[in-house]
């Protein structure tokens, strides 16, 4: 039997429903909740920074849904196993397709839930987890420049945007038009602390240097080695400060 206890991080937009399944898995001492999110972005930073062995996650949440964090989770190296946990039961092919190990319908059943606690245990046994997990990802992005294709580590980026149909890249090397949409370079970036800050823009926020106030409860963005504005839509601006911790 396997007994070695799993560190879980729980990802819902409903306060109730997290602690409802924070209060059903006291009753198993082999899974230990570690941390919880309400949106798919915390979820993806909660889970570089804290590592966790499974993920419980809800599909319907506003802005990045389940099914797209767990697109990111599937770049990892050694990505937490993910437990779906949703009151839509028409999400469960799309489920099978990002690999989830489980589907859990709220309400949630005890006997149910017993019975993915088991699978989660058999799950770690065969795949001997006994290392901390590793959230790196080798992926460069190549763009062409003048006949040449270059490739461009992450964390030269210093923001992305889209410029009518095209998606330009601007990094310490320079602008660059790359051949993917910007929700594609979204799932790509977040494990390197990309944030959406508006429908048309993507932000490294380890260049961030000030956020200023702008108008109608929008901000602008200044970025170390950018003389460019960044704006950031109203909707963003509460999720960007508790990414960056203001």
């Amino acid at each position: 039997m396997i007994t070695s206890t799993m560190r879980a991080l729980i990802v819902d937009d409903e306060k109730y429903s997290r602690e409802e399944l924070i209060y059903l898995l006291k009753s198993h001492s082999q899974i230990e909740v570690i941390g919880q999110a309400s949106t798919g972005q915390e979820a993806v930073a909660k889970m570089i920074e804290l590592k966790p062995d499974v993920l419980f996650l809800d599909i319907e949440m506003p802005g990045m849904s389940g099914t797209e964090v767990a697109a990111v989770i599937k770049e990892m190296k050694q990505p937490p196993f993910i437990i779906f946990a949703t009151a839509y039961p028409q999400f469960a092919i799309e489920a099978f397709q990002v690999q989830a190990k489980g589907y859990l319908l709220k309400p949630i059943d005890e006997d149910q839930l017993a019975e993915t606690v088991t699978h989660l245990l058999e799950l770690r046994g065969k795949s001997m987890i006994n290392e901390p997990t590793e959230y790196t990802n080798n992926s460069k992005l190549a763009v062409e420049n003048e006949g040449s294709i270059l490739f461009i580590e992450p964390e030269q980026i210093l923001y992305v945007y889209r410029d009518g149909k095209n998606t330009k890249i601007v990094s310490a090397k320079g602008t660059f038009e790359i051949k993917m949409t910007l929700k594609e370079l979204e799932s790509r970036l977040l494990a390197f602390s990309f944030f959406r800050v508006h429908k048309s823009y993507l932000v490294n926020t380890h260049y961030i240097t000030e956020m200023k106030a702008w108008f109608n409860g929008a901000y602008i963005l200044s970025l170390q080695g950018c003389e460019e504005e960044i704006p950031v839509s109203r909707n963003y601006v509460k999720p960007l400060r508790a990414q960056i911790e203001l």
